[in-house]
Formats: structure tokens, C-alpha cells, sequence
């Protein structure tokens, strides 16, 4: 059946199917091209995530085999592709319940399916617009240093060696001092394969050329006769059956939260990324929400059947969009294609050798190194920059879920720290003739018989007060007769702090027969000004309420304040 845009009609009775894009018969052929080519690239990839997180490559397998299809029917992305990805197979390989145990598996399998419940909650509750408050500072870090964790994680399937270490830059620390352990015949396959897919990605072959890359290298062993490199059927079996549904470990859970969450914040991060890259056929960008539900369901379809945690993959959407995709066929055909290859050639697949995977990664790891990024987060200010660096240290020394985390907090304190930094306060001056006001810095005292129209640019949190303070003009012994009109368009409501600051300036100005007056006072400032009892300590007379004529409360206060002062200076006017 061919599924075409359905009616609104239809569409209304049916969400889950409005703007799918199933299949598009006009297209089949670009679907069919591009759904082979990502199946037949996603085998290689898949395996070397699993390789990436320590666990059995089987069930990055079954999690692509899963997740491709299934999420891309659920996602509002016509083409987001849910696979294994390097940030989140790192994450998983920090997490000791995965590895350690008499049910590890069942561990990995219950990690998954908890990962994909949070995903699923954060749609359905329409958090994608949050991850807005991630700075590019933190997602930066976190990536590059993600990039350089798989390029080190790797050297020791490359060089045939078994480096030990707390954690991976020790790892390496510890290879070059015992760097005559290497297998030299190790080395070569995985240099080989480095220099195959490097060149074959820029030949007609492309994508393919990846899996020709590691199909050659692997072939050297048994050529050559090359003894003591490991393949792939030495770390795992590969199976030549299907998944069944497996029983997660439901005593793990607890422990699992944490992980999970932090799985969920990479994996939403990433799709995000993709929701914001490529529109559907429509000319619409897809929701981020609605792709979080996408990859909620694909992990948990992952989970039941025996898969990693999986999430939105740039480099997979890219290769299926460039392969010419034109509805979501063609991730539907890619999981298909890994479910005949793992039936018809299972065994061939186990004879992969490990280094022409972990050249895989590695290059994939210098693909996944961002330096634009980083000049240009350096670029922005000292903040920023040390935002970066913390999380990239953090990312290289620390497990990767509490790096997340920690990437996580700094994100919600620079956002607190930068609002608490943001009080600019200007002068309007207003020229006789002259229908817009000049604006210029505020006077640093008061004088006599004059009125300042002030204007405060920023946050009006309790941390800002102060800096409103300090920048307020001030009151002197020589102050006398001023009004000072504060222009509070863009505020909508006023810090407890902030009320108790300019009701101690009000009454400052009042000891110099002086008064303070609010101008473009919106509706709801102005009842919390009734509330907290300011109203009548200002007296509604000096409040202006705000209109649809931007400035004009400004005028009517200015008016007001010149009166009063016109009405003060004749009352000490000498009569003749």
C-alpha cells in the first residue's frame, strides 16, 4: 500500500500517522538504494559501538537491527536514523553493571529499556525545547572529549595489547611506556583499514567503502598468516538466528537510574541536533518532542529483544539522506537488510578482524573532533572557554555519565551566573523636537529641578539588585526637586530584592523632596505592586501603566514629573 499524505480528516482521527511518509512508490528505487547502503554500513559501525562499550558486539547488532525501523516510525524525522552511537557506547562501557555479574546482560538489557522510558517521558512531555538551555560551551567539550576517548580507547585493539589503567588517558599513558608489547602485525590491519576507508569515502564507493575497508584489512590475517590478532567471533559468538524478547534484570534498576538519565541526555542531545538539520518532505522541521518519542520507543523495542542503548545518529542520517532517501522506507529496509545478513552470513561476519575495527573507530573518532567549535567557543570569552574546558576534562578523567551530569550543572550555573551579571542601566534624554530619546549613560549624582528618565536592561533577579544599585544615580546633600522615571517595559514582574531596593531609593529621594516613578507598568507588575503593598507606598499617581504605544507612558510620566517640579520651584519663588 502506498502512504500518502494523509488528510486532515484522516490525520485527525490518526496522529501517530499524520505526515509519516511510509512509502513513497514514485521513489522506491532512491528508497531501496539508500536503505541498502545503510544496512550494509550500519554492520561494521554497529559492531565497533559494541566493541566501544565492552559488551557483546551481538547486541549493538540487534539494537540497530531494532531501533532503525522502529524508531523512525514513531520520530516526527522522516529520515533520523536510531542507531548506536560512540558518545553513548562510551557511556555504557562506565557503567560496571553491564560488565560485572552473573546477569550482566540482562543488565545491559534493563539499561536500555530504562533509557528509553525517559526518552518517551521527556516527549510525551514536550521537553524539547529545555535542551535550549545547553550551552554550545558544555556540548562542545562533552563532544570533543567523547571524540578523543574513542580514538584512545581504541589504541589498545590496534596494537594487540591490553593497556591498564583507571580510566583511558592513563591507559594510554601506560602503552607508550611498554610501547615494545606491541603486535606489529596488529598495527598493520588497523593502519590498513584506516587508509582504506579514509580513501575509499572519497571514491565512488563512499559509504560502501567502509565496509570493502574492513573486509580487506581483515583479509590480511589469513593471507599472511598472521597469528595472535583477535577477531571478532574470539570476544563474542555471532549468532545466525534472529532475537527473541529477553527478560531484562529487574533487580539492577536502582542502580541503573542514574546511567539511564544520562544515556537519555546524550541520546535527546544528538537527535535534537538532527530535528534542527534536516527538514521532512514537507519543507517542515521535524519537532524535537516528538523525535524524543522516536527514540524512546526504539530503545525500548532494543531493550525487550536483547539491544544496546541506542539514539539519534547524525553520521546515519546523513549517509541515508545522501543516499537519497525519500520516505521512511529506506530505515525501515536498512533494519531489514542487517536481519538477512546476520541469517545468511553470520559466520563471516564473526571473522572480522578486532584492529580493522578499531581503525574503524578511530576515525570515526577524528571525525567526531569539532575544532571549529572549539575556536569559536574560545573566541566567545573567558566564560565560555573555561565552561569547555571543564567539561572536557571532566569527560576525559571521569566515568561519562557523571561528566554529563557535571556538563549538565555547569549548564543550569552559567545560565543563573550570566542572568545574574545582566543589569545595564541607561538614561533616556529627550530633545525638544526631537520625537525619540538619545540614550546615554545615567548621571552619576542627582542635581536640582530636573527629571531622568532611567531605562534597566536585564534581569530583575535578586543577584541583579545590587547592580542596579550601585548604578543608580546618587542622592546627595545637593539633591533637591529631581524625579527620577524608571522605564520598566520589558519587566514583568520585580524580585522581592529588587521592590525592597527601590523602595529604600523612593524613600531616599522623598528625604530630598524628591520622588521615583514607574513608567510602562504592564499588567501583571502592576498587580504585584498592589499585592506587596508598593502601590500605595509609591501612590498609584506616580505608576503609569503601560499601552499598546510603546513609549508613551514614558511621555505622560515625563509630563507629570516637569509639572511637579514647575509646581515645587513656584512654591519657593519669591513674591514681589
Amino acid at each position: 500500500m502506498v502512504a500518502s499524505r494523509p488528510n486532515r480528516t484522516d490525520a485527525a482521527k490518526m496522529p501517530l500517522l499524520k505526515g509519516r511518509y511510509l512509502f513513497d512508490r514514485r521513489h522506491v528505487g532512491n528508497d531501496v538504494a539508500a536503505g541498502v547502503t545503510l544496512g550494509v554500513e550500519s554492520i561494521p559501525d554497529a559492531m565497533a559501538s559494541g566493541v566501544l562499550a565492552g559488551i557483546n558486539p551481538i547486541f549493538a547488532l540487534y539494537a540497530v537491527m531494532l531501533a532503525t525501523p522502529v524508531g523512525v516510525f514513531f520520530s516526527s524525522s522522516v529520515f533520523m536514523s536510531v542507531q548506536t552511537t560512540s558518545a553513548m557506547s562510551l557511556l555504557v562501557a562506565d557503567v560496571p553493571q553491564v560488565h560485572n555479574g552473573e546477569n550482566a546482560a540482562g543488565a545491559l538489557f534493563m539499561l536500555t529499556i530504562l533509557t528509553g522510558v525517559i526518552m518517551l517521558a521527556a516527549g510525551l512531555l514536550k521537553l524539547g525545547s529545555f535542551l535550549r538551555f545547553v550551552p554550545n560551551a558544555v556540548l562542545t567539550g562533552f563532544i570533543n572529549g567523547v571524540a578523543v576517548l574513542i580514538i584512545l580507547g581504541q589504541l589498545g585493539d590496534l596494537t594487540g595489547t591490553s593497556p591498564t589503567g583507571s580510566n583511558k588517558v592513563s591507559q594510554t599513558w601506560d602503552l607508550i611506556r611498554h610501547w615494545t608489547d606491541i603486535n606489529m602485525a596488529s598495527l598493520a590491519v588497523g593502519l590498513v583499514a584506516i587508509i582504506l576507508i579514509v580513501t575509499l569515502q572519497n571514491t565512488r564507493l563512499k559509504s560502501w567503502g567502509m565496509v570493502v575497508a574492513m573486509i580487506a584489512a581483515s583479509l590480511l590475517v589469513p593471507l599472511f598468516k598472521w597469528e595472535g590478532i583477535a577477531l571478532v567471533t574470539d570476544i563474542a559468538d555471532i549468532p545466525d538466528s534472529l532475537p527473541l524478547p529477553t527478560l531484562p534484570a529487574f533487580a539492577a534498576l536502582p542502580a541503573l537510574v542514574l546511567p539511564a538519565v544520562s544515556l537519555a541526555f546524550v541520546g535527546l542531545v544528538q537527535g535534537a541536533g538532527i530535528s534542527q538539520s534536516y527538514t521532512n518532505p514537507d519543507g517542515e522541521y521535524p519537532k524535537a518532542s516528538g523525535d524524543f518519542v522516536g527514540q524512546g520507543a526504539a530503545n525500548v523495542a532494543a531493550g525487550v529483544f536483547g539491544g544496546m542503548p541506542v539514539g539519534g545518529s547524525l553520521s546515519a542520517t546523513a549517509l541515508v539522506r545522501n543516499a537519497g532517501a525519500r520516505s521512511r522506507f529506506a530505515n525501515i529496509l536498512a533494519g531489514l537488510t542487517i536481519a538477512v545478513t546476520l541469517l545468511l552470513l553470520g559466520d563471516f561476519v564473526g571473522r572480522l578482524a578486532m584492529p580493522a575495527l578499531a581503525g574503524l573507530l578511530i576515525v570515526v573518532g577524528f571525525q567526531t573532533l569539532k575544532p571549529h567549535r572549539i575556536d569559536l567557543v574560545l573566541k566567545t570569552g573567558r566564560t565560555q572557554a573555561v565552561t569547555l574546558a571543564t567539561t572536557f576534562v571532566f569527560t576525559l578523567v571521569i566515568p561519562l555519565q557523571y561528566a554529563v551530569l557535571l556538563g549538565i550543572a555547569l549548564s543550569i550555573l552559567l545560565y543563573f551566573f550570566k542572568q545574574s551579571n545582566r543589569m545595564k542601566l541607561e538614561e533616556w534624554v529627550y530633545t525638544p523636537g526631537q520625537p525619540l530619546p538619545v540614550e546615554q549613560d545615567p548621571p552619576a549624582e542627582l542635581g536640582v529641578s530636573h527629571a531622568t528618565v532611567l531605562t534597566p536592561y536585564g534581569s530583575t533577579m535578586f543577584a541583579t539588585a545590587r547592580l542596579l544599585k550601585d548604578q543608580l544615580p546618587e542622592i546627595t546633600d545637593k539633591t533637591s526637586r529631581v524625579v527620577v522615571i524608571l522605564n520598566l517595559r520589558q519587566h514583568d514582574e520585580l524580585g522581592s530584592t529588587f521592590l525592597g531596593m527601590l523602595e529604600r531609593y523612593a524613600e531616599s529621594l522623598r528625604a530630598h523632596e524628591s520622588k521615583l516613578m514607574l513608567a510602562e507598568v504592564g499588567p501583571h507588575l502592576y498587580g504585584q505592586l498592589q499585592k506587596t503593598g508598593r502601590l500605595q507606598m509609591l501612590k498609584a499617581r506616580n505608576v503609569f501603566k503601560a499601552s499598546d504605544a510603546v513609549g508613551a507612558a514614558v511621555i505622560e510620566a515625563l509630563d507629570a514629573a516637569e509639572e511637579w517640579i514647575e509646581a515645587r520651584d513656584s512654591d519657593r519663588t519669591p513674591q514681589g
